[in-house]
């Protein structure tokens, strides 16, 4: 796997334990199972306008299924997103109110779905939300509706807290990597080629603001491959962990830049999960010379998980240039196309001529059957065979009523490198 290299830009030594994030709180009881019968009516939490707080009902209808392949859940454990505070504080992605958020959770199965799945009454799943206009899948309500291609039964060797904290991460770094950077995962327990599965399908399947990405992002020569560099710019983030975590698997070299005293000596604790660089982010010009000097100024891809400013250093990182006093040899090659992709914004600018900019296409997952369900399939293989770490829990709360208070907490910027959850009574 390689060695953790340290990289201060402010020239102190590597952090020590003491700067690890504290636990916000301390209950790590167990969920159990609990009852299944379905009542008409349940408790949820609702958004009544922007910048409000969410308000706990308990008369909410509980949402009926609609085709053979969902199927219901009875929720117990949620795990929050940043999107859950920002969509409320900045308006944006409230498609009608009151609203119901929440993206992801682990629920027991109560009705399983019409036709023949591996989803029954009992089972654990990790059912994963991108489709947010359809409040009927939301997290924040006793019980969700779920499509047996998107969710992934929770194997008995991760926790529910654990299953809850990971499934939109994993997604959108499968296809950051699977699509964007059109990685082939099929040498990592069998997963999905999902390049080549989207340009098999039908276009007009495709939706129709991902289309170009899909079948026009990158050129299959130019598909990152077992060696290359991968550049990851806010490497604490859950994207950032599960991006790190599928391309060392598939044999890429990864350089992930944070915050090195918050996060560096977590991220060495465990081989699977650490980079095999780790650059400061404290003086971002400084970081963007060690990026091109550690990799060699040969990095083609990189990926940014915090916004347009840092996908603008990113860009820089990817800038070229072969002409140097000891590679006189290659003054006049033409740096090979580099590409930047970014999961919450990219630079205003154009990209310059030999770099493509790329969007993650997060509505394949639940608009696409096949690829999403390749994708929950290859995420229980993964989780079942101990290849995907799940992100470090900080804090588990209880109830509905504790959402507020924890994502007050994520406001404040006193949770990072790891996640919240919140139990379902």
């Amino acid at each position: 796997m390689g060695v953790l290299h340290y990289f201060n830009v402010v020239g102190s030594s590597p952090p020590s334990k003491d700067s690890a994030v504290q636990v916000i709180y301390q209950d790590t009881e167990k969920v159990s199972s609990r009852p299944s019968k379905v009542t008409p009516h349940q408790r949820a939490l609702l958004l009544r306008g922007p910048r409000e707080p969410y308000v706990e009902v308990s008369d909410h209808p509980t949402p009926s299924l609609d085709g053979n392949r969902e199927f219901l859940v009875r929720n117990l454990v949620i795990g929050l997103n940043p999107i859950d505070w920002k969509a409320p504080d900045f308006n944006f992605g409230i498609p009608e109110l009151p609203y119901i958020s929440g993206r992801e959770l682990v629920g027991e199965v109560a009705i399983s779905p019409k036709r023949r799945s591996r989803f029954k009454p009992g089972d654990k799943a990790i059912v994963i939300s991108t489709d947010y206009r359809d409040l009927r899948k939301a997290a924040y309500q006793e019980y969700v509706v779920a499509t047996d291609f998107n969710a992934a039964r929770l194997p008995p060797s991760v926790s529910p807290e654990a299953g809850s904290a990971l499934g939109v991460a994993f997604v959108a770094a499968a296809l950051c990597l699977g699509v964007c950077a059109g990685l082939d995962f099929s040498t990592i327990a069998d997963g999905p080629d999902l390049l080549s599965m989207v340009r098999q399908i039908d276009p007009s399947r495709l939706p129709e603001d991902v289309r170009d990405e899909c079948l026009h992002g990158i050129d299959k020569e130019s598909r990152i491959q077992k060696g290359d560099w991968l550049a990851i710019w806010g490497g604490s983030s859950t994207s950032a962990f599960m991006l790190n975590q599928i391309a060392r698997l598939a044999g890429l070299r990864t350089i992930s830049v944070v915050d090195v005293r918050k996060h560096a000596v977590k991220m060495a604790t465990n081989n699977i999960t650490r980079p095999d660089i780790v650059v400061d982010n404290h003086d971002p010009q400084r970081a963007i010379e060690i990026v091109r000097s550690a990799t060699g100024k040969r990095l083609r891809f990189a990926i940014d998980t915090v916004g347009r400013e840092t996908a603008g250093h990113l860009l820089e990182c990817l800038q070229q240039h072969y002409a140097t006093e000891d590679e006189p040899d290659v003054s006049t090659a033409t740096p090979e196309s580099a590409h930047l992709i970014g999961l919450t914004g990219l630079p205003k600018s154009s990209p310059p001529a030999n770099v493509s900019f790329h969007n993650m296409p997060i509505k394949l997952f639940h608009e696409v059957p096949e690829l999403g369900e390749a994708l929950m399939l290859w995420l229980e293989r993964l989780l079942s065979r101990g290849l995907l770490v799940p992100p470090s829990i900080l804090g588990v709360s209880e109830g509905f009523g504790a959402v507020n208070q924890a994502l007050d907490s994520m406001r404040r910027g006193e949770v990072s490198g790891g996640r919240v959850v919140v139990r379902i009574p």
